[in-house]
């Protein structure tokens, strides 16, 4: 206990005392483990709240009590004078340990490790607006610009001259090779202004949330970024739509040269209780990024069976039973009678023989009576 109290003491002072004076720079040393920060996550960038409001992407904060990085949501913020832009802040190797560089609000946008956020911040600069006679416009290519009462719109292609990737810091054994510019030196000598009150809630309210502790959501926080500082829930709140590699707790950083700082805040982050001599190390082959294996396609034989479709049928006509016609009625008929054997005629009967007629005696004459 006495000597990482001697130590969280002890290695400020000397790094203080190997670095210019800064009179624009707040700084603050945390000692930690010295392991590098995961990689940024994928998420989608929420609607803007309104006019006035300035992009500020998420990064990997380091908590010393936990002992652990957690992820600050990316937000919208408002712009805390007109004419104003964020710098973003970011991780730089610096031998054995890693520095926060603290962002900060100031005319020009200064360097940020050449650390891809996304969304205008592609390593150099800004391409997601520009202030002009006190108001902000805003690029609709980069920027979420659904709103439809923000009217002050412009369209410019951003051409990405940076390797696409998720490192979030610079230097080092893997990290990105970015050195400032003239221009960017120049911006960390203006005037700035430090994190908003409301930004640094924004960051406490991160911290005491455990799931955005990288130690449980292994770099793929539920909130990646919200439509306004602190609003952790609700409409607008989006996850992140890819996972990160975690470095292990084991692994030692690599070494590199101390960046120039500007006029920016930092933060020490040392190997542990006691200071180790900067040693040159390679991460180990097993911790490369993920890829999902290529599934090999399968032969023919073991190819999932597919019942054949069955082609549709022709549409047959419906079954309509025969009409019975009418049966023409048959004259019955007798049938003829068996023909009948002639009758034999019976023999003539002898005809009597005939008499004579007798002479019939005259008859009197009648006279007729006298009257």
């Amino acid at each position: 206990m006495l000597i990482k109290t001697w130590s969280r003491f002890l290695l400020p002072m000397l790094f203080l005392l190997a670095l210019p004076a800064l009179s624009m720079a707040e700084v603050s040393v945390n000692v930690s483990v010295g392991v590098p920060p995961p990689e940024l996550p994928v998420y989608d960038q929420p609607p803007i709240p309104g006019d006035g409001y300035i992009w500020t992407p998420g990064y990997w904060a380091w908590s010393d009590d936990d002992q652990d990085y957690y992820w600050v949501p990316g937000t919208w913020v408002l712009a805390p004078e007109p004419e104003y832009l964020w710098t973003p802040g970011y991780w730089g190797a610096a031998g054995a340990v890693f520095l926060w560089h603290a962002g900060y609000w100031g005319p020009h946008v200064g360097f940020y490790g050449g650390v891809n956020y996304g969304y205008g911040y592609g390593g150099r600069g800004y391409e997601g607006g520009y202030w002009e006679g006190g108001r902000m416009y805003y690029n609709r290519t980069v920027n979420n610009i659904s709103n439809t009462n923000i009217t002050n719109v412009y369209n410019k292609t951003v051409i990405n001259n940076v390797t696409v990737n998720r490192v979030s810091y610079n230097g080092g054994n893997g990290g990105v090779p970015a050195q400032p510019t003239s221009a960017e030196l120049a911006a960390t000598r203006e005037r700035h202004i430090a994190v908003t009150p409301v930004q640094r809630q924004h960051d406490q309210a991160a911290r005491t949330n455990p799931v955005l502790h990288a130690s449980q959501n292994q770099g793929h926080p539920p909130i990646a970024a919200t439509p306004r500082p602190g609003a952790f829930s609700g409409p607008g709140v989006v996850p992140a739509r890819g996972g990160s590699a975690v470095h292990s707790q084991n692994q030692p950083p690599a070494r590199t040269e101390t960046q120039p700082r500007g006029a920016q805040s930092e933060t020490r982050v040392s190997p542990g209780s006691q200071q180790r001599p900067p040693v040159e190390q390679q991460r180990p082959a097993a911790q490369p990024q993920y890829r999902p294996p290529v599934e090999q396609q399968r032969p023919a034989a073991q190819q999932q069976y597919r019942p054949p479709v069955e082609q549709p049928r022709p549409a047959q006509p419906q079954y309509r039973p025969p009409v019975e016609a009418p049966r023409p009625q048959v004259e019955q008929r007798r049938p003829p009678e068996p023909a009948q054997p002639p009758r034999q005629s019976a023999p003539p009967r002898p005809e009597p023989p005939r008499s004579e007629p007798r002479p019939q005696a005259p008859r009197p004459a009648e006279h007729p009576p006298e009257h």
